[in-house]
């Protein structure tokens, strides 16, 4: 009983640390997209919250979880996912809020790769679709004892492929199909640097999902007394910072300049690849895997640019690529069966078959996904409303007050300061040259 009380306590806060990282996804994204479109996509975050979470308790818990005997779906729990049967010292109650955060940080992967041009009817529709069938089908392959993936023994102890490749391959069909911001790439196929509204914010955003990434991953051993708890979180930091280091390093030495916005991708890069293998490899293979990982990033940010896909918050680089990376990396670190460690194939070849299944899948349903708000709802916003910015367009306010906004202030402001003797403090009309 003891245990009981000790394992729901850990549970339900490291669930509270993955909500968490929604503030993160929020502030990473608003700093990192233009000041115009910085409500559009912390709203959007607040779907993943509300709308998303509701779809995955309804539906997607039961796909994943749900008993199955062909290994490739669930087909119970739907609507009653409290009915589960846990094979842990753990209340159902704790283990769906847990899964929860596992399902709305998903399409938050998302969300940036198709910012600042995506109709957010269409969004709401993908978010949904992504929490009841496309997250809840990957994870169900391989965390489900009778999933096909898991029977062949994959290792993905927290989602570098459930989760991230699948989710960023997922935002990669949706922004390829989407197309980019306008007058992002030129026509002799040259980009154009849109600059970053506020990298503080966005680095608040880079710090609080680091900070959740704890709950992330020590937190899927759903166990508070498991040996293996500090060891995860511990992997968890050494790889982030490894990922950082090397993304700030080579940027400097090769650029002339440590970059912030590589930097803070470099540390994310970094804890999306430790987090499958995060409790199977030594600390000194969590340092290498999280070093190639903010090398990785670089290199494929260049890569999707000159494909020209548009991601404005390099959410494909981050997730994706590493994703793919960080659960092949498996099969090469992890201490009882890696090839680097015991020259065993093995589970290199599961780990890399299923690192392949789950982005395909991904990119096939965000392909899916994009034609289907396109001919429902309609994918992307207006020329109009994309010049505009999406704040405006769909949400009515402004991120930030621009003092010239008020050059002109309502009569309605003297008449309420007159009949009511209650001064009204004037914004300054003095505009700034």
């Amino acid at each position: 009983m003891e245990f009981l009380y000790l394992n729901t306590i850990w549970v339900v806060l490291a669930a509270a640390m993955v909500l968490f990282m929604e503030g993160g996804f929020s502030l990473l994204e608003a700093g990192l997209v233009r000041t115009k479109n910085a409500v559009n996509v912390t709203m959007k975050i607040f779907v993943d919250l509300t709308i998303g979470a509701l779809a995955f308790w309804l539906v997607g818990f039961g796909f994943m979880f749900g008993a199955d005997k062909m290994g490739f779906i669930g087909t119970s729990l739907f609507g009653s996912p409290q009915n589960i049967a846990l094979d842990l010292q753990l209340p159902s109650a704790a283990f769906i809020l847990f899964q929860l955060g596992f399902a709305v940080a998903s399409i938050s992967i998302i969300s940036g790769a198709v910012a600042e041009r995506m109709n957010f009817k269409a969004y709401i529709l993908m978010a949904a679709l992504v929490a009841m069938f496309l997250y809840p089908i990957s994870g169900h392959w391989v965390w489900q004892a009778d999933g096909w993936l898991a029977k062949l023994g994959m290792k993905d102890f927290a989602g570098s492929g459930v989760i991230h490749a699948m989710a960023g391959f997922a935002a990669l069909a949706m922004a390829w199909v989407l197309g980019p911001r306008r007058g992002r790439f030129n026509s002799d196929g040259s980009a154009n640097v849109f600059a970053p509204s506020n990298i503080p914010l966005a680095s608040c955003g880079t710090f609080i999902l680091w900070f959740g990434w704890f709950g992330f991953n020590a937190g899927s051993t759903l166990d508070a007394s498991s040996p293996a708890l500090s060891v995860i979180a511990l992997n968890t930091m050494l790889a982030a910072a490894a990922g950082g280091s090397s993304a700030l390093l080579f940027t400097m030495f090769k650029y002339g300049k440590a970059d912030p916005s590589m930097t803070m991708n470099g540390a994310l890069a970094g804890l999306v690849a430790i987090t499958a293998g995060v409790a199977y490899v030594e600390s000194l293979s969590a340092i290498i895997i999280g070093a190639i990982g903010g090398i990785l990033v670089i290199g494929a940010t260049l890569l999707v640019d000159r494909l020209k896909i548009d991601d404005p918050v390099g959410a494909v680089a981050v997730h994706g690529f590493n994703g793919i990376f960080g659960t092949i990396a498996v099969g090469l670190f992890d201490s009882a069966e890696g090839f680097f460690t015991t020259g065993n194939t093995s589970l290199l070849f599961v780990q890399i078959l299923g690192a392949l299944v789950l982005s395909i899948w991904g990119f096939a349903g965000g392909f899916a996904m994009a034609h289907f708000t396109r001919i429902t709802v309609g994918l992307r916003a207006s020329a109009k409303e994309e010049e505009e910015g999406l704040d405006m367009a769909y949400h009515g306010i402004p991120a930030y007050n621009d003092l010239e906004r008020f050059v002109d202030v309502p009569s309605s402001l003297y008449d309420f300061q007159a009949t009511t003797g209650v001064n009204v403090v004037q914004p300054k009309t003095t505009k700034v040259s």
